[in-house]
């Protein structure tokens, strides 16, 4: 695997991913980050940016291609105890059946930037982490955990037991504004076609809801994620 770009590459260097290579273009500017690959210990390379061309997938690689091994994904348990460890109010997404790259890489930067401890995507009929994600995500996806499961029915079985409060985000709602969002919360976002599965919805404590004004019916998911998340942190910020 591999990702492209000054923000990915240089978000790498400090995320948790294994490093392989670092191809430089030639004589490219960007002194501050070129520092930091020497600096980091693995290994890199100058060459033609023809080469790099060649070597593109998303033909934006900006002078900077790394390759990674593949992306290291988190058991449950691993996302819960670090949840507990920061404190008493553990926030988690569960994306129930996202299949746009594009989507959940914009997602998990979003979720990394408002202090999200662990996303769980299934492992079948679902995007998984690749290199789009990465691309997308800016490097975001290499700080924040991501947990591939068998069923997620079962596994917001398994955090209510634990003590979460579990939210589906849908149509129809309570506003999520009215809802109290602190605590350990799990939030289900569905997939672009299909939403929050019923049997799925029904295992949730409740449906919060983004009011809207406009004509369109509904949001984006990743627009939706964004929101959700942003009322979650506003909450949590009044003491």
């Amino acid at each position: 695997m591999q990702i492209e770009g000054k923000n990915a590459v240089g978000a790498a260097l400090m995320g948790k991913q294994t490093i392989e290579k670092i191809y430089i273009q030639n004589n490219i500017n960007s002194p501050e980050l070129i520092r930091k690959i020497k600096e980091s210990g693995f290994q890199y390379q100058f060459i033609d940016k023809n080469a790099l061309d060649r070597m593109s997938k998303q033909k934006n690689h900006q002078g900077f291609i790394a390759a990674v091994s593949s992306f290291k994904y988190y058991s449950l348990d691993d996302i819960i105890n670090e949840g507990y460890k920061k404190g008493n109010q553990p926030l988690l997404l569960i994306l129930d059946g996202v299949e746009d790259p594009h989507n959940l890489g914009n997602i998990l930067r979003t979720a990394e930037c408002m202090g999200v401890d662990g996303v769980i995507i299934p492992k079948n009929r679902a995007a998984d982490v690749n290199d789009t994600v990465i691309r997308v995500s800016a490097g975001a996806a290499g700080f924040i955990k991501v947990c591939k499961v068998t069923n997620i029915n079962q596994e917001i079985e398994r955090l209510k037991s634990v003590g979460f409060w579990i939210y589906a985000a849908e149509a129809g709602g309570v506003d999520i504004s009215h809802t109290n969002m602190k605590g350990p919360i799990a939030v289900v976002l569905g997939g672009e076609n299909t939403g929050v599965k019923q049997l799925t919805s029904k295992l949730c404590d409740g449906i919060v809801s983004i009011i809207t004004s406009g004509k369109t019916p509904s949001l984006n998911v990743g627009s939706a994620a964004a929101m959700v998340l942003y009322e979650i942190n506003r909450q949590r910020a009044i003491k």
